[in-house]
């Protein structure tokens, strides 16, 4: 069932969006629409005593459904002409009448869907002038008033409903596209600064061993080539899917086509390169996760790595995955300057990473560690909540 409300919906946004490329097309859909309701009352059998279906009768009910083509650009110019139209075929035909008012219903759903408050005023104005004198020039019932108010009522309130509608959706459509901002300042965020963090500092050490030991020289200048070849390849796909929804290879590329848990021994390889000693230890059964959950987990180490590179002056980090079975926990910690480089920290990297934790239900932590040396980055992960996420 889940499967065929997904199609059914797909099929509902890709006939609104054709809709909203080609309203003209709707609009004279529409019109033919209502027009084919107008003809049954000239081609259904009739009461002898009843009024003749004559050609001019008929013509001038499809003058009544003509203007409609025109209901968006000019709608309160189409209610006058319908209503012109109307009155026209009331009082130069005896033609058979119609159970509803078609046209004029589409024109004021329209006015109230569109226009401005001062074009709906005015039409409510038309309309209580107008429908009195329609119900006069035909049964001069009450019943018909009262009938005929009801619905023209009805039609003007539905119209603005669906404006209400569209308003809210383009308010989710804003907020979603701020979402899919900051997603993509963080992945950006987070490819560049790691790399370019790393490429500093494997420059830096550069003409040291040079001059020291020149085969370490050779293993930074192939760390600086290595990591900004990464940080390409990544930009690339990424950019590939703002651009036009494919990867290098012209295939769909995914939503999150960034790396997960089988891309963290890489990673980890490139900071070692810069000279810190990485260690990497895993408690419990880490296994296979949810895509969204091992991109935000190699992120998170990605930027809490970054930190220690940049900022921490360390000589050894901790990068440790502990799994519960409930809840996937990572820690990175570090032995540096600890307190008095937490200030330093405290920009768009770590504020990413409590976004990156929060979007799974989860949370995020950062301080001195446990014993008032180095610094340490906990997060917090539910599985339950990220396999949520993901479905």
């Amino acid at each position: 069932m889940g499967g065929i409300r997904r199609d059914i919906r797909e099929w509902w946004e890709r006939g609104r969006a054709w809709g909203a490329a080609k309203p003209l097309v709707v609009d004279i859909g529409i019109a033919l629409l209502v027009q084919g309701a107008m003809t049954m009352p000239f081609v259904v059998p009739r009461a002898a005593e009843a009024p003749p279906a004559t050609w001019a009768a008929y013509g001038l009910s499809t003058l009544t459904v003509v203007p409609l083509v025109w209901r968006r650009p000019a709608p309160v110019a189409v209610l006058f002409a319908v209503l012109a139209a109307n009155a026209l075929y009331r009082l130069t035909v005896d033609g058979p009448g119609q159970p509803l008012p078609y046209t004029g219903l589409v024109v004021v759903y329209t006015i109230a869907a569109l226009s401005s408050a001062r074009k709906r005023l005015l039409t409510s104005g038309v309309l209580l002038v107008a429908v009195p004198v329609g119900v006069w020039l035909n049964t001069r019932s009450a019943r018909e008033l009262t009938f005929s108010l009801f619905v023209f009522a009805a039609a003007y309130v539905f119209g603005r409903l669906t404006d209400a509608r569209q308003r809210a959706n383009h308010v989710e459509a804003e907020q979603a596209a701020a979402r899919e901002r900051a997603r993509i300042a963080r992945e950006m965020h987070d490819i560049l600064s790691h790399a370019v963090s790393l490429m500093i500092v494997q420059a830096e050490a550069g003409p040291v061993a040079v001059r020291a030991a020149p085969e370490r020289a050779e293993a930074a200048f192939d760390a600086i080539s290595a990591t900004g070849r990464d940080a390409m390849a990544q930009l690339r796909h990424m950019l590939g899917v703002l651009r036009d929804g494919t990867d290098d290879t012209g295939g769909t590329a995914p939503r999150e086509p960034q790396p997960g848990l089988a891309a963290l021994p890489g990673l980890l390889d490139r900071v070692r390169g810069s000279g810190l000693d990485v260690v990497y230890r895993t408690v419990g059964d880490v296994g296979p996760v949810a895509d969204e959950v091992g991109v935000t987990v190699f992120r998170v180490v990605q930027e809490a790595l970054t930190n220690v590179v940049r900022h921490a002056d360390a000589r050894t980090v901790t990068v440790q995955l502990t799994c519960s079975g409930a809840e996937l926990e990572v820690a990175v910690t570090d032995d540096g300057r600890g307190a008095q480089a937490v200030a330093r920290r405290g920009g768009h990297g770590l504020v990413g990473i409590r976004e990156r934790a929060a979007a799974h239900g989860g949370s995020a932590v950062a301080g001195p560690g446990a014993d008032g040396h180095g610094f340490e980055v906990r997060v917090r992960i539910p599985l339950s909540a990220a396999a949520e996420v993901g479905s």
